[in-house]
């Protein structure tokens, strides 16, 4: 079955970094378009970043542009999210998520504390 198992996840101090990973399987990972959403408590979920399926095209949000990077190993079905230059604004839960028209696969999520 479709499956994504984000790991990476844990409590880091401000300007602090984490790498995010995210394994992929039960689909052909090289076909889609892949992304992080984040959720904090009390909020909608957002989107962080998004790469398309050969990873030259890549979209961030504002508030994570030049702190972090979206990338791809399509022979490794895995997607990362290096986090650098942490604040206390990013504590979230962080999500995969598979583009699958006309589906949107997520993972269960891992935890981000960014606090000091």
């Amino acid at each position: 079955q479709v499956q994504l198992v984000e790991s990476g996840g844990g409590l880091v101090q401000p300007g602090g970094s984490l790498r995010l990973s995210c394994a992929a399987s039960g689909f052909t990972f090289s076909r889609y378009a892949m992304s992080w959403y984040r959720q904090a408590p009390g909020k909608e979920r957002e989107l962080v970043a998004i790469i398309s399926s050969g990873g030259a095209t890549i979209s961030y949000a504002a508030s994570v542009k030049g702190r972090f990077t979206i990338s791809r190993v399509n022979a490794l079905n895995t997607v990362y999210l290096q986090m650098n230059s942490l604040k206390l604004e990013d504590t979230a839960v962080y999500y995969c998520s598979a583009h699958r028209p006309p589906n949107q696969t997520w993972g269960q999520g891992t935890q981000v504390t960014v606090s000091s």
